[in-house]
């Protein structure tokens, strides 16, 4: 990859990562994978990105698999082209910082496992934080790539990013790749940039990360190309453009048009298309089927691709979908007050769930959630601009701010994870580690995991796949004996009505589910299980109401904020905010409700003895009473 003679450009392949993370949530399975492994690895790309991301939450999460077990199966195939993964720095592959002995252990069996190239960032482009990634790739024998966070905004500017550049330079870096996570590095604004770079680091290869969301990447990579960048990023056409990655025929064409070679094969890469292109009516979700190909409104809100598509379903998850043009309004306020962090994992996790907090309370920053508080407190690394004193204040929520690299503050982590998980769900050592960047879903995995295959729950993906199927599905006609009881039933309501007792809400019933063995008052799908279709209706000539035949407990209610998991700790071994039957104060946090990948504390609404209704790890609805406060 020498910049000032070479013709030929390489491409890496993120068809089995950031592609699929951008289009399909990340639904992709490794069985999906496996069978086309050999012919991708035969296809002549420079690599494969194939893990890191979300790849590594979302596999045990809603597909019940082992990271891990993926990341041996894949390299077992490849066996010609070098493996690539994403690294979030001192993240991991979380949202938050971990102990250096958690972050050198994880390159180390990462390496072991079978990854070779190490795509190493930092959302802040904070350098102390990329430090202990970069020196681990290197120890262990892998191919460090530093990277430039590419965003705009007053402090970002090309002297910066070339500055940022060097210091990553002196750490050791193999090679540096310019991120685009959200498509709005303009072909102008390449030619600058990665000329900038070629000048002030002549010897070292220059990578271009984009996508297509706003419709420009390909154009962008052809003028990078001609400044001097050597490597571009692609993924193969039926998991491209919107906002994935250009796509890759689309790319070598233009390449080879211009006199530079790839040494890819369009023939080879037509036959990876035709399996990706049948696999896709399978594993795209309905909520990105309808996205429109360019969205130029990411020139303003700057929302990285794989955001997007996680936005969508995080908002479908809030029963707020139809809310996303307010959503994407406030995102770019809420980065500006937050400092101009460029919106990559996790800043633009923590920044786009700020603003859909915002949004959905209806009042901003009336919610904050845990990792928002962190971050304004200078625990995730130094934002590119200060942010305003007072709002500072209140975001950090009473946290001491600190100016040290973050990591400094941590213990080591590693020995006290061990000893957490129950010996027995422990299958490898890869499991601690697994456990250390998420708890919660590490030890539901391990637990499903240990269940005989006739005792395990469904797989959380394949009942995200029927509840869209039954959707899409159009409704059972009701039979004529079912019709006919309906109308009975609603007769029996009104006349119940009339005499002054119950109200049967019958809008609640689907009229067919008496002929497919459902029971009559089930809550139609959108009720919270377990409530009855009843309601206590007024009596005719009467000013008081009916009691219901159910006493629920008196006081002030504690209601969910959104749909989620509710959870009395932080973590596993961690001691409970609030004990059952404690007194707490009005503002207390007595809880929390893990949404959309991030901890949001719920406050205690009154003074007073508090009585949780709500299981540890169960999933709440928005609205739903968690708690009581006699």
């Amino acid at each position: 990859m020498k910049n000032d003679t070479q013709k030929r450009i390489r491409i890496t392949d993120t068809t089995l990562r950031d592609a699929h993370q951008s289009l399909w949530a990340t639904r992709m399975r490794t069985d999906d994978i496996l069978q086309i492994a050999s012919a991708i690895d035969d296809a002549g790309y420079y690599s494969l990105e194939c893990w890191g991301g979300a790849t590594f939450d979302v596999c045990m999460r809603f597909l019940r698999e082992n990271p891990w077990e993926r990341l041996r199966q894949i390299k077992s195939v490849c066996k010609k082209t070098p493996l690539q993964m994403l690294l979030r720095g001192q993240n991991i592959l979380g949202y938050k910082h971990y102990p250096d002995d958690i972050v050198d252990r994880f390159v180390a069996l990462a390496c072991e496992n079978g990854m070779d190239i190490f795509r190493v960032f930092d959302a802040l482009n904070d350098p102390r934080n990329l430090e202990k990634a970069i020196a681990s790739v290197k120890k262990y024998g892998g191919h460090a790539q530093g990277t430039i966070s590419y965003t705009t905004s007053p402090v970002h500017t090309v002297e910066n990013y070339v500055k940022l550049a060097k210091e990553q330079e002196a750490m050791g870096i193999d090679s540096l790749a310019i991120k685009d996570m959200a498509g709005i590095l303009t072909p102008g604004a390449a030619r600058e940039l990665v000329g900038a770079l070629v000048k002030a680091l002549p010897e070292m290869p220059i990578q271009i990360h984009s996508h297509m969301t706003s419709g420009m990447a390909a154009a962008m990579y052809l003028a990078a190309v001609e400044a001097g960048a050597g490597c571009v990023d692609c993924a193969i056409s039926t998991m491209s453009s919107f906002s994935s990655q250009p796509p890759c025929e689309s790319m070598v064409a233009i390449l080879e048009s211009e006199g530079y070679d790839t040494g890819l094969d369009q023939k080879k890469l037509a036959a990876i298309n035709a399996y990706f292109r049948e696999l896709k009516a399978k594993r795209q979700p309905a909520s990105t089927a309808k996205v429109e190909a360019v969205d130029a409104g990411v020139l303003v809100h700057a929302i990285p691709g794989g955001m997007i598509s996680n936005l969508r379903s995080q908002l479908a998850q809030q029963g707020a979908l139809d809310r996303l043009p307010e959503v994407l309004e406030e995102l770019p306020k809420t980065r500006a007050d937050m400092g101009y962090p460029p919106l990559v994992t996790p800043t633009s996790q923590i920044v786009g769930v700020q603003s859909v907090l915002n949004v959905l309370s209806g009042k901003r920053y009336s919610m904050v959630t845990d990792e928002t508080k962190h971050y304004a407190a200078g625990y995730y690394g130094r934002t590119p601009a200060p942010i305003e004193k007072k709002l500072a204040k209140k975001l950090q929520g009473g946290l001491k701010p600190i100016t040290c690299r973050p990591a400094d503050l941590l213990k080591p982590g590693l020995a006290a994870a061990a000893r957490e998980i129950p010996a027995k769900l422990v299958q490898a050592e890869e499991d601690i580690l697994s456990y250390c960047l998420f708890p919660e879903v590490a030890l539901g995995y391990f637990k499903w995991r240990a269940q005989p295959d006739d005792a395990k729950d469904p797989i959380p993906a394949d009942v995200e796949m029927q509840k869209a199927e039954s959707a899409a599905a159009p409704a059972p006609a009701a039979d004529a004996e079912t019709a006919k009881f309906a109308e009975i039933g609603k007769a029996f309501a009104a006349l119940m009505a009339a005499c002054g007792g119950t109200k049967v809400d019958l809008s609640a019933v689907k009229l067919g589910e008496a002929a497919q063995g459902g029971k009559v008052g089930e809550a139609a799908p959108g009720g919270k299980v377990g409530e009855a279709a009843l309601s206590p209706l007024q009596a005719t000539g009467s000013d008081k109401s009916v009691a219901s035949p159910t006493q629920e407990p008196t006081g002030t209610p504690v209601v969910a904020p959104l749909n989620g998991t509710f959870y009395r700790s932080a973590g596993p071994g961690k001691p409970e905010l609030a004990a059952d039957g404690a007194s707490v104060k009005a503002g207390d946090a007595v809880c929390i409700v893990e949404a959309m990948k991030l901890f949001n504390p719920i406050k205690a609404t009154a003074s007073g003895k508090i009585t949780f209704v709500a299981k540890h790890g169960a999933a709440v609805t928005k609205g739903e009473t968690i708690a009581w406060i006699s």
